[in-house]
């Protein structure tokens, strides 16, 4: 009897690791396939950090056990998953970030500021959080700041927000893209710049989805001039229902069908759109008749189509100078990477951090380059 149980117990987790492998491989494929298309597909993608922790596990037990035959089944599969591992993973543990700018260099800070929290002006000192993202945004020096979900407003009772980083931050020149409407209050994307903005753009994408923008600035630092891009793609768009949701199905407190519909068929819709606007920055990159930085809120993971299509050959400032998995989104999941400084192959990538301050819901990056022929 216990002869028997042994025996089921082993094709049971020889079983187990082949799904578990197979699902791993599949989930890789999320970066290849349109979620158009394939969405079940980039469903999956998003349960690549998962899939590698247990396929990792299954390969170490193995070792253990002593049965390097079956550890092959972990082995090929993580071999084949290299691609996904090496954008999932940065392995530079030791660097150090130098607060104090070399000369020559640029410092590029991202950050979606989520419209700073305080949208409208008053006297609560207990809060505060817009003065904290300010005094941060400051600390930093940085030449060149892309804000996503940027708030302003040209109303007396709320914040203007572009008028208080020229003046408090030392940003003279901006790209700011917004419609006029009724109520004075204006939300986008914006590149602020210490260097002159000698020329400026915005593209829009199409419907079916949301209304956001990609900003172009082209921005002359000195002897050269360079295209600096930013954007916020489309987002899951999860109210504050789907997150009580969401808590009940990890809880078991109600029908996991129930609750995961709503939440599942807008995920289903970002990914599609994020893909239909990836398309979009791909081709307008890939026209840049100067070198490119890209910084922006992708509101994907870099196992994901809206990933490689966006960055393409540009260089990823976390892989080069990071460590870790580089959670950029502080909410749901510790493995979410959704926020990236890309720069092209005319640039040197000197350092990179995150600020790791629950301010926004984002996490600020911050990354020194520079043209490589200077």
């Amino acid at each position: 009897m216990a002869i028997k149980f042994r025996i089921i117990t082993k094709r049971f987790f020889i079983y187990t690791n082949i799904a578990m492998a197979i699902l791993l491989l599949l989930s890789c494929l999320a970066s290849y396939l349109n979620p158009q298309n394939w969405w079940v597909i980039t469903f999956l993608g998003l349960g690549f950090p998962f899939l590698l922790l247990i396929v990792c596990l299954y390969l170490l037990v193995w070792l253990i056990l002593q049965k390097p035959r079956l550890a092959l089944i972990s082995g090929i599969a993580l071999l084949l998953s290299f691609k996904s591992i090496s954008v999932f993973f940065a392995f530079h543990p030791f660097t150090h970030f130098n607060e104090k700018k070399e000369p020559g260099s640029i410092r590029i800070v991202t950050w979606n500021v989520a419209r700073f929290i305080e949208l409208k002006k008053n006297n609560n000192e207990g809060s505060g959080i817009r003065k904290k993202m300010f005094a941060q945004l400051k600390a930093q020096n940085a030449d060149i700041l892309c804000l996503q979900e940027f708030h302003t407003a040209t109303r007396s009772d709320y914040y203007n927000n572009i008028s208080a980083i020229q003046e408090e931050l030392h940003y003279p020149y901006y790209n700011f893209v917004y419609d006029l409407d009724g109520d004075s209050l204006y939300y986008s994307s914006i590149i602020f710049s210490r260097f002159p903005i000698v020329d400026s753009g915005f593209y829009r994408y199409p419907r079916p989805t949301l209304p956001e923008v990609l900003l172009q600035a082209d921005i002359d630092i000195g002897h050269d001039t360079i295209r600096v891009f930013t954007t916020h793609l489309q987002s899951v768009q999860l109210r504050k229902k789907d997150y009580e949701k969401i808590h009940k199905i990890t809880e078991v407190e109600d029908s996991l069908v129930s609750n995961s519909k709503n939440i599942l068929s807008k995920i289903k819709v970002g990914f599609t759109n994020r893909s239909i606007q990836a398309n979009i920055i791909s081709n307008i990159l890939g026209d840049s008749p100067h070198p490119v930085i890209f910084c922006g809120d992708l509101n994907d993971v870099p196992n994901s189509y809206t990933y490689f299509q966006v960055r393409g050959d540009l260089q990823d400032a976390f892989l080069k100078k990071g460590f870790g998995i580089g959670r950029s989104f502080s909410g749901l999941s510790p493995t979410l990477r959704i926020d990236y400084i890309f720069a092209d192959r005319h640039f040197t990538i000197h350092q990179f951090k995150r600020t790791v301050k629950k301010l926004s819901d984002h996490y600020m990056l911050t990354a020194d380059i520079s043209l490589k022929h200077s």
